[in-house]
């Protein structure tokens, strides 16, 4: 499997191994996990299952590990991530081919996926040196009632063990994401990827095992949820746990107790068109922010609140621009690709024939065949309708009309969810105004949404997340405040 056999350690048989303590293990249980290819729906990869006490060795090598990794000098732990970023990036071929086959994603866009995530990893590092490279010095004269007696010292320390399970869309990407910040605060990580997606990262680890990463500061479990799951996410050893996914993360954080959370949960990102948009850009960031890989992304447009005076000409905008996407298998480089499971797929019949029931228009004829849904824009869509409400994770999306902008924040505002949401005016005040109003971690104006660049913060509210992503927010939230407090025995001021 790959280029020259680089990745030849990482199978045994037909089944991939995971990683532990630095080697590539097959797991005592003898069992293991399938993974359905999305297009064909047949069995594509296998990974192993592991054990809960394969788990506790995990976390024992990886407690040990994390304390001489955190004694490794800053500037060798982001020499070693820059080291790895270019392993990643030269052999994004191999991985770029497994995101195709195990999650269905156009060939073009697999391999940029794997180039972001060196990129990422890399500009990690470079953060990592400044932000942690820095500390505070306080003086104590500086709050009422105190001489100058006392010099506090800050610095930011590792928390030690980093769970992060990312989602099946962004498997690697997602993946380092977690990974390097985690690394460069000199805290060691336990990867859980998910089922669909885990081929791919266990081919992003061994490029980080490549690398040279002491054993045990990496690690990456496979297996089945409902055996290891909340063994993972409750284990006494797990110091922070970064989660990107959907209800589960819910459940999980009731679970997790006295620890750091870094949560993303998914998004019902309201777009909210203006009578002077530009109908052009508009209409071309709604086909793209809402059906670019079929729509499964949390930053995906997932509900179009209109002003009902300019209705009819962003929908017609809309349609022919969705007219001229391409339907069909991942390895042709099609627009719209299947979608990643059958359930996914049944899930979205099932809002399209509630939003046809309840009298929504629909653009386009509904048409599926398995996994492989054809893109649809359903118009008319009143509050009654699911669609109006639920995150399809596919490429069908609701227009809602509305007679004043308020309607169209309430909207929103209605909403459980609070990820991303986005403006199309011409008026910078308006657009300022109807951003502060709506309650989303990011508010995009004249653009669609997006999670990066990877530098940017990025972070939801209501139950679309707890905490802040993006590179410079992972890293302070996966250390510590450290204070040290010298006291003088009598007050010291600067000459003068």
């Amino acid at each position: 499997m790959g280029e020259n056999g680089v990745f030849a350690d990482i199978i045994a048989g037909d089944t991939f191994k995971y990683y532990s303590d630095g080697e590539w293990k097959v797991s005592a249980s003898g069992k293991f996990v399938p993974i359905i290819n999305p297009t064909n729906k047949k069995i594509q990869f296998k990974v192993q299952a592991c054990t809960q006490e394969e788990v506790n060795k995990v976390m024992e090598s990886a407690k040990s590990a994390q304390k001489l990794w955190a004694k490794t000098p800053l500037w060798k732990r982001a020499e070693l991530l820059h080291k790895a970023a270019a392993i990643l990036k030269d052999h994004k071929k191999p991985i770029a081919d497994c995101l195709v086959k195990e999650i269905a994603k156009a060939a073009k866009d697999a391999a940029t996926e794997v180039v972001r995530s060196g990129d990422l990893i890399s500009y990690c590092a470079e953060e990592g040196v400044r932000v942690l490279g820095e500390g505070k010095f306080l003086m104590s004269d500086s709050f009422p009632g105190n001489e100058r007696t006392k010099y506090c010292l800050t610095s930011k320390i590792p928390l030690g063990i980093v769970l992060a399970i990312p989602p099946f869309n962004y498997p690697v990407n997602l993946s380092v994401s977690k990974i390097a910040p985690a690394l460069i605060a000199g805290n060691s990580l336990v990867l859980k990827p998910p089922t669909q997606g885990a081929v791919s990262a266990l081919h992003m680890i061994h490029c980080f095992h490549l690398a040279g990463f002491p054993k045990g500061v990496i690690s990456c479990v496979t297996g089945k949820g409902s055996e290891i799951g909340d063994f993972l996410t409750m284990h006494p050893g797990v110091n922070c746990i970064s989660f990107t996914g959907g209800d589960t993360g819910i459940a999980i954080s009731k679970k997790a107790g006295m620890i750091p959370l870094q949560m993303e949960l998914g998004g019902k990102d309201a777009c909210i068109i203006l009578e002077d948009a530009d109908l052009d850009l508009a209409s071309s960031s709604i086909v793209k922010g809402g059906f670019s890989y079929s729509g499964q992304r949390c930053t995906a447009v997932k509900v179009v609140l209109v002003m009902e005076s300019i209705a009819d000409s962003l929908v017609k905008k809309v349609n022919e621009k969705l007219g001229k996407l391409t339907v069909g298998p991942p390895e042709n480089d099609c627009d719209i690709t299947p979608v990643v499971t059958e359930s996914s797929a049944n899930f979205i019949e099932g809002l399209v024939m509630d939003a046809k029931k309840k009298g929504a228009t629909f653009c386009q004829e509904y048409k599926r065949k398995d996994n492989l849904i054809w893109p649809l824009l359903i118009d008319n869509v009143k509050p009654d309708m699911r669609i109006a409400w639920e995150e399809p994770f596919g490429p069908v999306l609701p227009v809602v009309r509305i007679s004043k902008v308020e309607e169209g924040i309430h909207h929103c505002n209605a909403s459980n969810f609070g990820l991303q949401g986005c403006i199309f005016t011409k008026d910078i005040n308006k657009a300022i105004l109807i951003s502060d109003a709506m309650e989303t971690g990011t508010v995009q104006i004249n653009s669609a949404p997006a999670r990066g660049p990877d530098h940017f913060p990025f972070q939801g509210l209501k139950d679309s997340g707890i905490g802040s992503q993006g590179v410079t927010n992972s890293i302070n939230m996966m250390t510590k405040i450290k204070s040290t407090v010298i006291n003088l025995p009598t007050p010291s001021y600067t000459m003068g």
